[in-house]
């Protein structure tokens, strides 16, 4: 048998590696968990809900192991052709992962959508699954506890345990390293599955456009909740440029689906496309590190959202 001190040494060592999801209503606060545990932004946030259209997959590099978190859409009632893709992705990443971590905001009392969801999950036999109440920086701890018996409640309701149940304010930075904590024991022991130092396995056009969509949804509230889409075009290195002069021309169009829609987003003699072209060249610059040099063009896609090859054209 061997002595203890091996024992242990061999116990410590064991490095895990493996997929977790978070789901939830939209604007659950999912993506804001994602860039806080990432230490990064690799997930773009929006008060708007629906913000996340893609998996964005962002990886947590510790010693003991290597979390990938994928966020998935807020899945939801669909009441288009998108609305439904987004809400078969969600189901497809569900059935891959080790993990499920189900966010539920502190600051709204449990409602339809997330029965509904819970009511999914319970069908999920396999998977580990922890609740996590997310945005506790916006209530006191009595309502926290009262969120805290509901979400216990309501895995007994439906038959099944949570492996966890963590509250986190990802803004306040409370409680986020805990959540990793409790997520790695349940990830399966494997080497680590992506080279130290990537964060996110998003090609970076993909990211780029969604920079410039998170930009343009700022400040557009209600007027076009779902209707902004972006393709970057090509992003190219400027020609004869000095070796420290480097400049990286990106060429992108913001979509939107009706010719009423482009004047909100282009704004009064161009004022508002010009904010949201400064706002992510900001972003896209901190995350390429190289000055870039940003043209943006609003097109009319007429009802892309309900349109297949519209959506296929569009990337969905």
């Amino acid at each position: 048998m061997a002595p203890m001190s091996a024992r242990n040494q061999e116990t410590e060592a064991v490095h895990r590696a493996g997929f977790a999801c978070f789901v939830g209503r939209p604007n659950a606060g999912k993506s804001t968990l994602t860039n806080a545990l990432v230490g990064q932004k690799v997930a773009i946030t929006s008060n708007r809900p629906q913000t996340t259209r893609h998996t964005v997959r962002g990886i947590v590099h510790r010693p003991d192991a290597q979390l990938i978190l994928v966020d998935t859409p807020g899945l939801h009632k669909p009441r288009t052709l998108l609305g439904e893709r987004l809400n078969d992705v969600v189901r497809t990443t569900w059935a891959e992962v080790d993990v499920i971590g189900f966010c539920l905001p502190a600051d709204q009392k449990l409602g339809p959508g997330d029965r509904f969801i819970a009511k999914e999950l319970a069908g999920i036999k396999k998977t580990p699954k922890v609740a996590i109440i997310t945005k506790t920086d916006l209530v006191d701890s009595k309502t926290l506890a009262e969120q805290l018996i509901a979400v216990d409640q309501l895995g007994k309701e439906l038959g099944f345990e949570w492996e966890q149940i963590v509250p986190v304010s990802a803004v306040g930075g409370k409680q986020v390293q805990l959540v990793a904590d409790l997520l790695v024991p349940l990830l399966p022991e494997s080497p680590p599955l992506y080279p130290e130092g990537d964060l996110t396995d998003e090609p970076e056009q993909v990211m780029v456009a969604e920079l410039i969509r998170e930009a343009a949804l700022e400040g557009v509230r209600d007027e076009l909740p779902h209707s902004i889409a972006v393709v970057v075009e090509e992003m190219i290195p400027r020609e004869n440029r000095p070796a420290d002069r480097p400049l990286l021309d990106i060429h992108a169009n913001v979509y939107i689906e009706r010719p009423s829609q482009k004047g909100i987003i282009i704004g009064p003699k161009g004022s508002r496309l010009k904010e949201v072209g400064m706002k992510s060249r900001k972003h896209i610059e901190a995350l390429l590190g190289t000055p870039v040099f940003l043209d943006l063009h609003v097109k009319v896609a007429k009802d892309w959202q309900r349109d297949p090859k519209q959506l296929r054209k569009l990337g969905f």
